[in-house]
């Protein structure tokens, strides 16, 4: 089995967005026109062999890119193959809290997604401390971005050193640090190490790009602590899985890394 920890199903909204032209200097991509159909992102996920994408919301301060609800309709079109993550607003700690209540007992997600740089704003900043609190009440993971930031937003927010404070705060909180941390890539492998409920996934970063100290991370004692992800669709699924091979991961380590960790990770 593999599962995909980090997705999200484009809107227009969200492909349009001007945040991301920074990123399409380097792709050579065009804006598209119109949102591609869900049933294309599960024919890619069957291309590369994906059983399971967590499909996330995009919650932004001027433009809710994917809304909850959207995402809500694009697992219902496939319940068997995606999965929902939430997002909310946390300038509105109550309207948040609320929002992911709402996301877990009636729309069925498996977490909730906050990105930092979206907000100019570390994991420690106290507004995402009412997220945490209605994680863990709850009982779904957080997730956020960790390492360089692509599109021209500062990069700071995302050092994962933040995330030691937070563990710290919060034991009990399932932490997972998406996009590896490059090039602080050795501290979220350090946090990850203090803390026993803090996890890397591997989005935004192909498999032969994955940094030397976290390939050795994962054939070691962080077998049980790193995820796969893609960032679909700015990686497609076929194109983050291609050069697995090269990684010389053992057997359990493979499987830990495609599926198991995210099996535990988000109670699948």
């Amino acid at each position: 089995m593999i599962i995909d920890a980090w997705a999200q199903h484009p809107t227009l909204r969200h492909i349009q967005d001007p945040i991301f032209e920074s990123l399409r200097r380097w792709t050579k991509g065009q804006i598209p026109q119109e949102a591609p159909p869900v049933d294309a992102t599960v024919a890619l996920m069957d291309q590369a062999s994906v059983d399971k994408s967590l499909l996330s919301a995009w919650v932004a301060p001027r433009n809710v890119m994917i809304s909850n609800d959207e995402v809500a309709d694009f697992v219902a079109a496939h319940p068997d193959r995606l999965i929902g993550v939430g997002s909310v607003d946390i300038s509105k700690p109550m309207e948040a809290v609320r929002e992911i209540r709402r996301c877990v007992n009636e729309l069925g997600f498996k977490a909730i997604r906050v990105l930092p740089w979206l907000w100019e704003s570390p994991p420690t900043d106290r507004r995402f401390y009412p997220v945490y609190t209605a994680c863990c009440d709850v009982g779904v993971p957080f997730c956020t971005q960790i390492g360089h930031t692509g599109p021209l937003m500062p990069s700071e927010v995302g050092r994962p050193i933040y995330l030691d404070q937070v563990a710290l705060d919060f034991p009990e909180l399932r932490i997972v640090g998406g996009h590896i941390g490059y090039p602080w890539t050795e501290e979220a492998i350090a946090v990850a190490t203090k803390h026993e409920n803090v996890y890397i996934d591997t989005s935004a970063y192909t498999a032969k790009r994955y940094p030397e100290a976290l390939v050795a991370y994962m054939k070691a004692h962080g077998r049980g602590k790193v995820l796969f992800g893609t960032n679909y669709p700015m990686i497609t699924p076929a194109a983050a899985l291609q050069d697995l091979g090269g990684l010389g991961l053992d057997p359990e380590a493979q499987d830990l890394f495609l599926s198991g960790n995210a099996r535990r990770v988000f109670d699948l």
